[in-house]
């Protein structure tokens, strides 16, 4: 059972938001407290468990029509302990995410509290019945990248920075973009399981080739916003485009074959590694004045 649980959080994916929260609180603090700890761990796993772990007990019929469901991109339980796997999914969902969020609020302001509960509320309305934000597209990879984006800006809220700066709205504006771009990328690939499960999402509305499309423009849109970060900042504009380079393989794929672009989606998840390098070393390099 543990297993269950812990592979419906994705640890694939865990970096991908304690990260941006990390790095932000950091740059901006120069300290490690109590909250970058706290913070840091709930974003690592609680945060994960709780965005991915509803995502899995209200999508399951889907995700068992779905192919490339049941390993790391997405567990899977089966029919004969479903139920309880679904109960402890939620439960352990709460029993992490309350003393967390509930701590953090105690150490943060009004304003990083709001910000918090929203990140949180955005996590819950995606997949959570009658919500279900996943469902209305657009809005489906808006409130996608407010998954990623969201953990950053509450860093950065509890760390009273000036959201205004000339460093901040970029960063935050394409990363917002690229977290779009992803999920439509990602959306692609399931057109056939969405619509078998009666799902909408961006790409069931417009259609594969037009998805992609999208995904590549917004891609593109990040590295021109960062175009507007000082120097170096300047220098992470060319990250985005790796990704736009390979969703552009599938430039021209309709949805008779739209599970083939589970190969743009696997760039992606070893693209982030690579790429997450660089932010770090660039971030370290500012941190120490090397450029």
């Amino acid at each position: 059972m543990f297993t269950s649980v812990l592979m419906a959080s994705r640890p694939i994916s865990w970096i991908n938001t304690a990260f941006p929260f990390a790095a932000g609180y950091l740059m901006v603090t120069r300290e490690i407290d109590t909250l970058f700890v706290v913070g840091t761990v709930f974003f690592l796993i609680p945060y994960n468990l709780l965005m991915y772990g509803i995502n899995d007990v209200f999508d399951y019929e889907s995700d068992l029509a779905n192919p490339r469901k049941g390993g790391i991109e997405g567990a899977v339980a089966d029919r004969t302990r479903a139920a309880q796997v679904h109960r402890a999914i939620l439960l352990w969902s709460l029993l992490s995410v309350v003393p967390f969020s509930v701590w953090m609020m105690t150490l943060s302001d009004a304003a990083a509290a709001a910000t918090l509960a929203l990140v949180i509320g955005t996590a819950v309305a995606y997949s959570a019945p009658v919500l279900r934000f996943k469902e209305r597209a657009f809005l489906d990879s808006a409130t996608s990248a407010t998954h990623f984006v969201g953990p950053l800006l509450y860093g950065l809220v509890a760390a009273h920075a000036d959201l205004g700066s000339a460093w901040v709205w970029p960063i935050l504006a394409a990363f917002f973009l690229w977290g779009m771009a992803s999920h439509a990328l990602g959306a692609v690939q399931d057109i056939q399981a969405d619509r078998s499960g009666g799902i909408g999402s961006v790409a069931t509305v417009i259609g594969a080739r037009s998805t992609v499309r999208l995904s590549v423009a917004l891609y593109v849109a990040a590295a021109v916003l960062l175009l507007a970060l000082p120097w170096p900042g300047m220098l992470a504009s060319v990250l985005p485009l790796p990704y736009a380079v390979s969703a552009a393989r599938f430039w021209n794929i309709d949805d008779a074959r739209a599970p083939d672009a589970h190969g743009a989606w696997k760039t992606f998840l070893w693209l982030n590694q690579p790429v997450g390098f660089v932010v770090t070393m660039l971030l370290i390099a500012v941190w120490n004045g090397w450029l």
